[in-house]
């Protein structure tokens, strides 16, 4: 997936990255094993206040630049990893907008397409694009053969204020993207052709990305109450399993995997859910199933699967 996003600020692929939620950061070094698995080489998370980072699209996310640098400090110390110059980071899923746009009809011309995509890409993210950090990616026609692209952005004053943090450090970061683009990772590197599925927490509700060789098929970010979570995936199931009946490719895109990531979904009920409805025998991944293998077992996937996603891309 390396090659979908060619960059919200320079491309570069470290082993060594972090991420940031509300209430939590966590840093990571990868090395690559035996047979493509990867291992964890260092990694540490802290619990940080509620109140430092508030994760927002239209909005700055660090309330206290000096106290979060603070931690991230002791967090690198703790980790061995402060002496680490190039990062990757992954930002709060609610400091980004993902969108796949379709073109109704072939543009006549460059430019004409340029207008377009601007035109979609200002309704999708309701900014005008200076304010914006955007990294678009041309993605395969859809089954009626319209193009289509994946477009992400991030408030360049939201990317600044990551990019300073970490300056301030001596740290240069080299990659930054949303958490559900390291965490799609893991369902893109085995190669396989069939969907696979991401359920990630998100700020009031979750986002769903649908995967199909390597690429996204589509994104959806659903804003709900915690006890309409189930009846929302539910629904959402039923638009993918309408929309793939109706195309024409064969029973070997029928969703294959899912990865279930946060605290917005009992990962058993997730799967329950998903194989009611699809009429498939699933279980949910975990670290091994998707070829990370954990040092120890105090380290949850869950936070370390985004900054860890994107550390797999040094060796791709």
């Amino acid at each position: 997936m390396a090659k979908l996003f060619s960059k919200l600020v320079k491309p570069w692929y470290p082993s060594t990255a972090i991420g940031f939620e509300k209430g939590w950061a966590a840093i990571v070094q990868l090395e690559r094993g035996r047979g493509g698995a990867a291992t964890l080489r260092r990694a540490a998370t802290v619990v940080l206040p509620d109140s430092l980072i508030r994760p927002s699209f239209d909005e700055l996310n660090i309330t206290d630049a000096r106290e979060l640098g603070a931690a991230i400090n002791e967090l690198a110390t703790s980790a061995g990893l402060l002496r680490e110059k190039r990062w990757s980071v992954a930002l709060p899923e609610a400091a980004s907008r993902s969108l796949i746009l379709t073109l109704e009809s072939k543009p006549a011309s460059n430019s004409e397409l340029e207008e377009v995509l601007t035109w979609k890409m200002e309704r999708g993210f309701s900014s005008p694009l200076d304010e914006l950090s955007v990294s678009r990616q041309r993605l395969p026609p859809d089954a009626h053969g319209k193009e289509r692209y994946m477009v992400v952005a991030t408030r360049a004053s939201v990317v600044n204020e990551f990019e300073n943090l970490l300056a301030s450090m001596g740290w240069r970061v080299g990659l930054i993207l949303p958490r559900h683009i390291g965490e799609g990772q893991w369902l893109t590197m085995s190669g396989a052709t069939n969907d696979s599925l991401l359920l990630s927490s998100a700020k009031d509700g979750f986002l769903a990305v649908v995967f199909r060789n390597k690429e996204p098929l589509m994104i959806r970010a659903v804003s709900c109450d915690a006890d309409e979570c189930d009846d929302e995936l539910y629904r959402l199931l039923l638009y993918y399993r309408d929309r793939r009946s109706g195309e024409t490719a064969k029973g070997g895109n029928l969703l294959s995997r899912v990865l279930v990531t946060g605290d917005t979904f009992d990962k058993d009920r997730a799967l329950e859910i998903v194989n009611e409805t699809l009429g498939t025998d699933l279980r949910p991944l975990g670290a091994a199933d998707v070829g990370l293998q954990l040092t120890t077992q105090q380290l949850s996937f869950d936070t370390i699967a985004a900054p860890a996603g994107l550390a797999t891309l040094s060796w791709q």
